[in-house]
């Protein structure tokens, strides 16, 4: 075990369950500002106890279990525990993490099944930017979850299915299908989709064979479905595109449209029927999860199934559950949606619970997040007045952050440049969206999240390749020096080898709340700390045995950098 937070607890828990009669106690290790470490059980364990917290405390360091862990020992005020790790200690545990491909991390201890629900764009509707958010919540969640040991299924559940496909249809054979093909493999969606709205609008004659398209599209009828499929096809292609500029893990063979749950739903309504969970009210079927009340107070229904006998959006997302827990086997889902979708998704995930498919230990969880906004404060627009494409903002991420990059080093080659442009720009935004607390809305800001300075991707990734700039300099290969012994003399060595054994928790602390921003907190704080040992440990000037030393120490920096904005989907420039 590398972390010495970690190691800390593992050595006191069999003191404190001694203390606490059998039963084990969290000693409840912290970082401190006083010291290395604190440690705080002793208040809560001296409560039960019945002891005296603070002579509790100086029992446990008494007891010599820290002995060969801390140079230092400090009870203070009503039984804190202030820990200075001793040097030799940090030293052993550091080199664990050097010779660790994983960098520290271990496989988690029970394994799961893990749903990731998330991007889930509309067919024949262009990508827009507040499907940025779920895209790249989601995909760090599936990388970090797969690094942990859990087994991942990724579902882009794609809006293909429903109403407006009949006047999508219509329109696709008005224009001809060759005609359509071209205007939507350039990805010009949402001219395709305004102009059959816009048709809908303002032809009866167009609203009536729109209308008996649907019928045909929902009694599977072969030729419809053959132009439903080629709708599908090409709103993928494009999504593609997307997703291969955005680099996320995306493929087609993580699609789960809508459509995929059409034949599921008559049997899951059948199921609630039998069950006894759904009523008539005003001529709809509908179900009445516990607890869900509308503004009047009174008991909020959730329709399965409508007056004219269709099934509801709801029956799709029961349908849903239904599939991933029984056939995919799913020990956890996580919905990577918007917080306007909070109280359907609680609606649906309670009346799965009231029909026994959602069962424990089995969870369901809504990783909700909040919106992108612009300068005035609101939704973030194009100038025009509508939804920012996706496409349009990652394209002029890479622009500017390749006019950054010519201006900070012209001597770069041109293939080369633009190379890490890509990086560095969707990096930037990238960074910028995930190191926001999802819960939160954030302001979209160009001059910010393309700064080399502050708590960016660009400083990150600049951080990286200062690194790798330093063993250029040096002419020396970086897997060289992973063999020398790590010595912290200094105390922005010791600071710095603390945060890189930090890394487990990192990761643990931000998928126990599935927050990507507590890994990016991490990975600055990472960066700011080798930038102060950089300033204060001349590295290249030092004398030998220190400075392989200190390239060591800056090696593992740069390993940890990597894999970390690895994790968030985030490219590492070795030059910048």
């Amino acid at each position: 075990m590398s972390d010495p937070l970690a190691t800390l607890s593992t050595l006191l828990a069999p003191i404190f369950a001694e203390i606490n009669g059998g039963e084990p106690s969290d000693p409840t290790v912290r970082p401190s500002d006083r010291a290395d470490a604190q440690i705080n059980g002793a208040l809560a364990l001296g409560k039960r106890a019945g002891l005296n917290p603070r002579e509790l405390a100086q029992q446990i360091v008494d007891s010599g279990v820290l002995a060969n862990v801390a140079s230092e020992l400090e009870v203070a005020g009503p039984g804190f525990i202030n820990v200075t790790f001793a040097a030799a200690f940090l030293q052993v545990q550091l080199a664990e993490v050097v010779t660790d491909d994983r960098l520290g991390v271990a496989q988690a201890v029970n394994a799961k099944r893990v749903v990731i629900d998330y991007s889930a764009p509309n067919v024949a509707k262009e990508m827009h930017v507040g499907h940025l958010r779920s895209t790249v919540i989601g995909d760090s969640l599936v990388r970090m979850m797969e690094f942990v040991g859990h087994t991942v299924s990724r579902e882009n559940h794609i809006g293909d299915w429903g109403r407006p496909f009949g006047m999508l249809i219509e329109h696709l054979l008005d224009l001809g299908e060759d005609v359509a093909s071209e205007g939507l493999s350039q990805g010009d969606l949402d001219g395709f989709y305004k102009e059959a709205n816009a048709k809908f609008k303002d032809s009866e004659p167009f609203q009536e064979r729109a209308r008996a398209r649907v019928v045909l599209l929902q009694s599977n009828d072969e030729d419809t479905l053959v132009l439903w499929r080629r709708l599908v096809e090409m709103s993928n292609d494009y999504f593609n595109r997307v997703y291969n500029k955005l680099g996320v893990l995306l493929t087609d063979d993580d699609l789960a449209g809508e459509s995929q749950y059409q034949s599921l739903m008559k049997g899951v309504h059948q199921r609630l029927e039998e069950q006894g969970l759904v009523i008539e009210s005003d001529g709809a079927t509908v179900v009445f999860p516990a607890g869900f009340k509308n503004r009047d107070g009174d008991p909020l229904p959730m329709i399965t199934k409508s007056k004219t006998g269709a099934f509801m959006y709801a029956t799709s997302d029961l349908a849903c559950v239904v599939d991933r827990v029984e056939r995919l086997g799913a020990d956890l889902m996580l919905y990577v949606v918007g917080t306007p979708q909070a109280n359907h998704l609680q609606m649906v995930f309670e009346v799965c619970r009231m029909a026994s498919w959602l069962t424990e230990p089995t969870q369901a969880v809504h990783v909700n997040f909040g919106s992108v906004l612009g300068a005035d404060g609101k939704m973030m627009r194009s100038r025009a007045g509508d939804s920012v494409k996706l496409v349009d903002l990652l394209d002029e991420a890479v622009e500017r952050a390749d006019a950054s990059i010519a201006e900070k080093n012209p001597n770069m080659a041109a293939e080369e440049r633009g190379a890490v442009a890509q990086a560095v720009g969707i990096g930037a935004l990238k960074y910028a969206d995930l190191s926001t607390d999802r819960i939160k809305d954030y302001v979209f800001d160009w001059d910010r999240m393309l700064a080399f300075e502050g708590n960016t991707g660009p400083y990150l990734q600049y951080a990286h390749a200062r690194i790798c700039s330093i063993f250029r300099r040096a002419t020396i290969e970086r897997s060289a020096v992973r063999d020398a012994p790590i010595v912290l003399g200094h105390a922005a060595e010791k600071a710095l080898a603390m945060r890189i054994m930090g890394y487990p928790s990192a990761i643990d602390n931000t998928l126990d709340s599935y927050s990507p921003h507590k890994l990016c907190t991490y990975v600055y704080e990472l960066a700011s700390d080798f930038s102060s040992f950089y300033q204060e440990c001349p590295i290249l000037k030092s004398d030998e045995p220190m400075r392989t030393s200190r390239l060591a120490l800056a090696d593992l920096t740069a390993r940890v950098l990597e894999h970390s904005l690895g994790l968030l989907g985030i490219v590492a420039p070795e030059e910048m």
